[in-house]
């Protein structure tokens, strides 16, 4: 049997579309959720119905962990079988191990793969596997598609309105300082994730409604200095809010393309639920 080209792997940190999770060559491993009793795996074991639910009756936040090398190498091993090569988007290295785990598997199963930093989480994962795999159908080379995807991540942008500082800060991802500003003086911050992977805090505002009409204009802004098709709203189970900031868009920019989807229970167990994600891609011309 002949093997097929190239195999696209991420983690569940990504936002599968449909098409995607059709997709037969799209691979993807889930992160591991930890609660004091229990460890589930992100998406397979648990749905985020249940981790908001857990979230909101018990005291201590758990923890996140990514795919072990194990289960890198086993799928490497598994796929290498069908496969010539691999394409591997991650989550960014800043924020997890899950790309060490990549390579760390990669290299036990001696499987040739690209492994590829996307500096960033969620729906800008998902537009380089997109534009990964139309590159494939356009004839070019594994890695000069990989080394494309690389210098696509620094066209993504996002802004971050957390929904619970306080499981923001137990979790690690800010300083005291900050989390005792936003609690005090309800300031609503909003975040980034910066082009080499990093949180950030963006900007601090005074309310959510503030935060919402900030977040507008930054898009309004790079639409009209970019080429821009898509933005994609992301949300902790607060599909109202998600759907409320899409159709303020549409009256602001009535052309563009609007996805609304959830951020994943890895993603949720840090950034809380009622979290509002924006995220665009500046394409070109």
């Amino acid at each position: 049997m002949k093997k097929k080209k190239i195999a696209w792997v991420t983690d569940s940190t990504a936002y599968l579309t449909q098409d995607l999770l059709d997709h037969p060559d799209v691979y993807h491993l889930p992160i591991v959720i930890m609660f004091e009793d229990q460890v589930y795996e992100d998406g397979v074991d648990l749905t985020t119905e249940e981790l908001y639910k857990r979230l909101r009756e018990e005291k201590n936040i758990p923890k996140t962990s990514q795919p072990s090398v194990g289960k890198f190498a086993e799928l490497y091993d598994k796929i290498k079988e069908e496969y010539d090569c691999a394409i591997a988007i991650h989550i960014s290295s800043k924020l997890s191990g899950t790309l060490d785990s990549s390579v760390a598997g990669k290299d036990m199963a001696h499987f040739d793969v690209e492994v590829v930093d996307s500096h960033s989480i969620s729906y800008a994962i998902t537009t380089l596997l997109k534009k990964g795999i139309e590159l494939e159908k356009q004839g070019v080379d594994v890695k000069e598609i990989a080394n494309r995807l690389r210098e696509e991540t620094k066209n993504s942008v996002n802004y971050i309105l957390l929904g619970n500082l306080d499981q923001f800060y137990k979790g690690g991802r800010m300083n005291g300082a900050q989390f005792l500003l936003g609690s005090v003086l309800q300031i609503k911050p909003i975040i980034q994730i910066t082009k080499n992977g990093e949180i950030e805090l963006f900007e601090k505002v005074r309310s959510e409604k503030k935060a919402i009409n900030r977040i507008i204009e930054l898009l309004k802004q790079s639409y009209r200095e970019h080429n821009i098709k898509q933005v994609q709203i992301m949300h902790g189970n607060t599909l109202e809010k998600a759907e409320e900031l899409s159709n303020k868009i549409k009256e602001h920019l009535p052309n563009i393309d609007i996805v609304i989807g959830d951020i994943s229970s890895s993603i949720a167990v840090h950034a809380g639920e009622g979290t509002l994600g924006l995220i665009w891609h500046k394409e070109k011309e």
